[in-house]
């Protein structure tokens, strides 16, 4: 049987281009739009949320395939790029999300070419069965960097 779990965030305008948003779990913080959107430097904003959301989801996902899979993962590091394509009628749409997960693996008594298979198996689960990315129409690009130790 199906099952469903709800979330809320709560946003308040604070005036120009300034809001203020308490997540469900608990932080709070000021957001604002981008600064090239008329927004203000060195805060959150919604693109960068989107893309954090992506990128925090997959990393949390790749820690529960690693367990599954039985990996002793030593560090995982991701940088990740959300590329924005605004149309000329200025509707704009994310097209694609790039992940670059720096990845270091311990191999233990296995033969470090079966470890980095496993690891790029764990990785496509965690695309696989990551919530924001399977809930986004951006293609999502995981382009990893793998060090069996």
């Amino acid at each position: 049987m199906s099952q469903t779990a709800t979330y809320h965030t709560n946003v308040s305008w604070k005036g120009e281009h300034w809001g203020h948003i308490v997540l469900g779990n608990g932080p709070e913080m000021d957001f604002s739009a981008p600064p090239d959107a008329q927004g203000h430097p060195g805060v959150l904003t919604p693109e960068d949320a989107f893309v954090a959301a992506a990128n925090t989801c997959i990393m949390m996902m790749f820690i529960w395939a690693t367990e599954r899979f039985k990996l002793k993962l030593i560090s995982y590091d991701c940088k990740t790029e959300g590329t924005k394509l605004i149309e000329l009628d200025r509707t704009e749409i994310f097209t694609h999300l790039r992940f670059w997960p720096v990845i270091k693996i311990a191999a233990g008594d296995e033969k470090p070419e079966v470890v980095k298979a496993r690891t790029m198996r764990a990785l496509q689960s965690a695309k696989k069965y990551s919530l924001v990315a399977n809930s986004v129409k951006s293609e999502i690009i995981i382009e990893p960097q793998i060090e069996i130790i």
